[in-house]
């Protein structure tokens, strides 16, 4: 049993993936689940569980609705995963082991395996996704950012890489892509600046040629298509939302 580390989550609609989240967690002795308000099965799914306590909040940025949920935890070491995300049988094993009597300036990197409809995808920038899910909150949060949040690092703070993964079930179905592209650039549009439209579309083929060739998308058959075409999509709307709210 993981007793003296929380793993923290914030959710909006999330019955699609939550059940395998909550099932890789089962070692943790405490699990919160900070809810954005959903409207599917997400508070149904959490309740079949005893050792997930909920948690209501709006949402307000991804950056600051995580920093909400991390203070919601009772311990102090804390562990973020998104309602999409599974810890490996070997992470959770490395955690009931971990002695949380560390120096509470260390913050841990996991390497995050992204899958795309069932297949574990390495290219297009989907792969070698280290991040810090594991630090002390009384040291660390993440920073103000609405969207690409991530834990903020100072001078004091010892980063340290571990080898075992977390899962990332980032795409159950395409039409995601179009779901996720919308909702990111919605989020971002009022602090997002902007391009004429020819510079608009340069930054969206470059994002395309990116992703697709230079980060070695073609490797990964049609879904590094996908992923690249879903990057340039996510950089012509990003800039062509603001551009257009100002030229009405």
């Amino acid at each position: 049993m993981i007793e003296n580390v929380s793993a923290v989550i914030i959710v909006k609609n999330g019955a699609d993936t939550l059940k395998e989240t909550l099932d890789s967690l089962r070692q943790f002795q405490e699990v919160v689940l900070y809810d954005n308000g959903s409207t599917d099965t997400t508070l149904e799914i959490a309740a079949s569980y005893h050792n997930v306590s909920v948690h209501i909040g709006a949402f307000v940025g991804f950056g600051r609705t995580k920093q909400n949920a991390v203070n919601c935890a009772s311990n102090e070491w804390v562990f973020s995963l998104d309602a999409d995300e599974m810890v490996s049988a070997e992470l959770s094993d490395f955690l009931t082991r971990w002695d949380p009597a560390q120096d509470k300036h260390l913050a841990i990197k996991v390497r995050r395996d992204n899958f795309l409809m069932g297949e574990w995808v390495k290219y297009a920038g989907w792969g070698g996704d280290w991040l810090v899910r594991l630090f002390n909150r009384s040291c660390h949060n993440f920073n103000d950012n609405d969207v690409h949040e991530s834990v903020l690092l100072d001078e004091q703070s010892r980063v340290e890489s571990i080898a075992f993964p977390i899962s990332h079930n980032a795409v159950q179905h395409l039409g995601q892509f179009l779901v996720k592209v919308d909702r990111y650039t919605e989020i971002s549009r009022s602090s997002a600046k902007t391009y004429p439209p020819s510079i608009i579309m340069l930054k969206t083929l470059w994002r395309f040629v990116e992703s697709y060739f230079l980060r070695g998308g073609f490797l990964a058959g049609w879904r590094g298509l996908a992923i690249a075409w879903s990057n340039a999509n996510g950089v012509f709307y990003k800039y062509m939302k603001v551009y257009a709210d100002k030229h009405k």
